[in-house]
């Protein structure tokens, strides 16, 4: 160890022992650098990502006071730099490789693991030996710059401009920005690109005017005895109103994907020129340097970016966060548009509610009875996850085409209204004002969700009931007598994973909604409305005017039953898989345990014990309780990423909904609000 650490007063003070001289006697004339190793080792704080300034007084007074010690460490950090190359590191570090999602992550993975070590003639090489944990650029970036200054004078370091010969600091950065512009100008041609931001058509592409402008300068420091810029020569201003306008056209084609639609390959392009372009943003400044100090400054910036950027290089959560980011924003989108038809206002409108989900439940009633006829089957485990599923997609797509609602399909729809309301008020009115808004539309939301629950279970139960009944009347056979008990207990929180099975269910009417804008929003980047509406053929074939109607109709509903049809594959084959692996898997939803009640109910001849029968009603609110909690919830958490609200803010818009609950109860289950109140919840979705 090359130093020793006391604590004294509650501060860490740094000593200095024999030790840094002995090994500078050895390491003093080598490119070796476990030196530095060890002394970024010893001064590398125990609690990296703490928020207070690191101090480097210690080792600054330390230098000061041995003058040998740090000419001998200025000799072995020059001979350590000496023609370590970074261009392609300052190009690459922590920018995506490619527009391929999973490989990226696949790598991000792999290198934290196994990280990439570059050639030893590599910054790279040294950076990742010395500054290994992600953690170092925290405590680094902390470190005050007039300590920086200092040591940086202490050790005698050259500026960047002193030279611009090959392989030296600003002949690398120089080529690093060359390659970044020619990489962007490819990438920002590409047709997909392009076709975001038609507003771009007929005009010089910013990027070209950007290559150009920053080929002057280079030919202009090469050539030159001065090798920077001022800020107010005209060439560096261009350059940077280049920048500017660079940075314009991607906003504009993320500003344009509510309007086009944007896929994940167009949506990787697009980050990875603005992380090139923002790369270039901080680049560019080192490039001037109006007082002789500066120099110094961009000097020190210049390297505390190459140890940002390697601490930074593998991050997963960034990159996930940046990439799903605008696919989650316009997925959620789609489903507010379709959830706010599932919020009511007036008592008409509950009451309509009220009628929908009793259409739904008739529908549900018919479902249980047809799973149950198709358990009966002799067939395959995976037979019966086809056959169960089939009932499914096709009972809800069936629910969906009638207008007719099932409830728990809501909340992965409502959240994101919740979410948007958020986001489109958080700009203004007083937060009071808004958050009680918010409040009076959650309000209408959990109504809409009570009444939807009410009118599906008291609709299934007795077309299920009616349902095996007419059968065992003309039949003369009960068809539930062999299956009543596990139909009673399955809805029985104590005698089944009543709770698990019911978040399941829950984890697939979120996947549903999820299924159900990335549709959307393929079909719109695809212009696939578009293309139906003018496909030759058809319009022969059936006509202009029905070409028109298919397309109306596809854009409108396709969607819905794309994710209704795979909600019940989900909801249909988890069962059955769960038999194949032996896991105690399956679904529970409240709608279908209502019918389920009723046929178990007449299986056992209405002879079900009064403690099993008691459970059951338990069960059977908090089936549709768990459904909605784990619905709702990882909606709304996708939906409030996507618009980047921050959890305090919603804490502030929970403690709003729980004094309105405190004042107007009855409000959360029927529509009590008056005129003046249901203006505000309007004017908030």
């Amino acid at each position: 160890m090359i130093l020793g650490k006391k604590k004294r007063a509650g501060t860490t003070q740094i000593f200095w022992t024999d030790q840094l001289a002995a090994c500078l006697e050895k390491s003093a004339d080598t490119d070796d650098p476990q030196l530095l190793v060890d002394i970024i080792q010893a001064i590398r704080p125990k609690n990296a990502s703490a928020r207070d300034k690191f101090d480097l007084l210690p080792v600054l007074e330390f230098f000061r006071d041995n003058p040998e010690t740090t000419q001998k460490l200025s000799r072995y950090l020059t001979l350590l730099f000496k023609g370590k190359k970074f261009s392609r590191f300052l190009s690459d570090a922590a920018i995506l490789q490619g527009s391929d999602f999973f490989y990226e992550i696949k790598k991000r993975i792999s290198h934290k693991i196994l990280p990439y070590q570059p050639a030893k003639d590599q910054l790279e090489y040294i950076l990742n030996q010395v500054f290994f944990l992600a953690t170092d650029r925290f405590w680094v970036e902390r470190i005050p710059m007039w300590q920086l200054e200092e040591l940086y004078d202490l050790f005698g370091f050259s500026s960047i401009y002193d030279t611009v010969q090959p392989e030296t600091s600003l002949s690398q950065m120089l080529l690093a920005m060359d390659l970044i512009i020619q990489r962007i100008s490819g990438r920002a041609m590409e047709t997909e690109v392009l076709q975001m931001v038609p507003e771009f058509d007929g005009m010089e592409s910013p990027f070209i005017g950007f290559e150009r402008e920053l080929l002057q300068i280079e030919e202009r420091l090469r050539m030159s005895d001065i090798h920077y810029m001022r800020t107010s020569d005209l060439i560096y201003r261009q350059l940077v109103v280049m920048h500017h306008q660079s940075m314009e056209f991607v906003d504009k084609a993320f500003a344009n994907s509510g309007k086009y639609g944007i896929s994940i390959r167009v949506n990787q392009s697009l980050l990875k020129i603005r992380q090139q372009l923002e790369r270039l943003g901080v680049l560019m400044p080192l490039l001037a340097a109006d007082e002789h100090s500066q120099k110094r400054t961009n000097s020190i910036k210049l390297a505390l970016e190459l140890i940002k950027y390697n601490c930074h290089k593998n991050n997963i959560r960034k990159f996930l966060s940046e990439s799903t980011q605008l696919i989650s924003y316009e997925i959620t989108q789609h489903t507010a548009k379709t959830g706010e038809h599932y919020i009511t206002g007036t008592g008409k409108e509950y009451f309509r509610m009220l009628r929908s989900a009793m259409g739904g439940g008739f529908i549900v009633g018919f479902l249980c009875l047809f799973k149950l006829l198709l358990s009966k089957v002799d067939t395959s485990i995976f037979g019966h996850a086809f056959l169960y599923s089939m009932n499914y997609s096709l009972g809800f797509i069936l629910i969906y085409l009638t207008g007719a609602t099932l409830a728990t399909k809501q909340p992965a729809m409502t959240a994101s209204v919740l979410a948007r309301s958020i986001d489109d008020e958080s700009q203004k009115g007083k937060p009071a004002e808004r958050y009680t808004k918010f409040a009076v539309l959650f309000a209408r939301v959990f109504r809409s969700q009570f009444i939807a629950f009410v009118g599906n279970v008291i609709m299934a139960f007795p077309v299920s009931l009616a349902c095996i009944y007419l059968i065992d009347c003309y039949a003369h056979h009960n068809i539930a007598d062999s299956k009543w008990l596990k139909l009673m207990a399955d809805l029985s929180p104590i005698h089944s994973p009543l709770v698990f099975h019911a978040a399941i269910a829950g984890v697939f009417l979120f996947l549903s909604g999820i299924i159900s804008g990335s549709i959307a929003n393929s079909d719109k980047h695809n212009q696939v409305y578009y293309r139906i509406q003018e496909h030759p053929l058809l319009k022969k074939s059936i006509g202009k005017t029905r070409t028109q109607k298919l397309a109306a109709w596809y854009e409108k509903r396709w969607a819905g039953v794309v994710s209704n049809f795979w909600f019940g594959i989900f909801m249909g084959s988890v069962a059955p898989i769960g038999i194949f692996l032996g896991l105690d898997l399956d679904i529970r939803h409240i709608t279908f345990a209502s019918g389920n009640m009723a046929l178990g109910l007449y299986g056992s001849h209405f002879q079900v014990s009064t403690y099993l029968l008691s459970w059951a009603i338990v069960g059977i609110p908090l089936i549709g309780l768990v459904n909605f909690l784990v619905s709702f919830g990882l909606s709304a958490s996708l939906a409030l990423r996507s618009r980047n609200i921050s959890l305090f803010e919603l804490s502030l818009v929970s403690v709003a909904i729980f004094r309105h609950f405190k004042s107007k109860p009855a409000s959360f289950f029927f529509p009590t609000e008056k005129q003046s109140e249901k203006i505000v919840a309007e004017s908030a979705s």
